[in-house]
């Protein structure tokens, strides 16, 4: 059974930065793409940033020149570094794998930015 599990959550001021990890147990291979997504309170999971197996990345227009992510596949795992946050980027933060026909969410961490 595949899980993702996420870390780097918290509480940050306004300027401040974040670094979110997710890494992958149990059998998974060939994984396509790995992604991060947010949804805040009221509002639609969206996606953050995105990158493929051969290290493509894009990124919503919200979080272009602020965040970068990144990934190893030796380990499983993808990284998404935040730079100057602001309270519009108070969410849960999830990670999301795509390999062959299935898909793979992480139970989600909680970024608050305080202004």
């Amino acid at each position: 059974q595949v899980q993702l599990v996420e870390s780097g959550g918290g509480l940050v001021q306004a300027g401040g930065s974040l670094r979110l990890s997710c890494a992958a147990s149990g059998s998974i291979s060939s994984i396509l793409f790995m992604g991060w997504y947010r949804q805040a309170p009221g509002k639609q999971r969206e996606l953050v940033a995105g990158i493929t197996g051969g290290g493509s990345a894009n990124y919503a227009d919200s979080v272009k020149g602020r965040f970068t992510i990144s990934r190893d596949n030796a380990k499983k795992a993808v990284y998404l570094q935040m730079n100057n946050l602001n309270p519009e980027d108070t969410a849960v933060y999830y990670c999301k794998y795509t390999s062959g026909w299935d898909t793979y969410w992480g139970q989600g961490t909680q970024v608050t930015v305080s202004s």
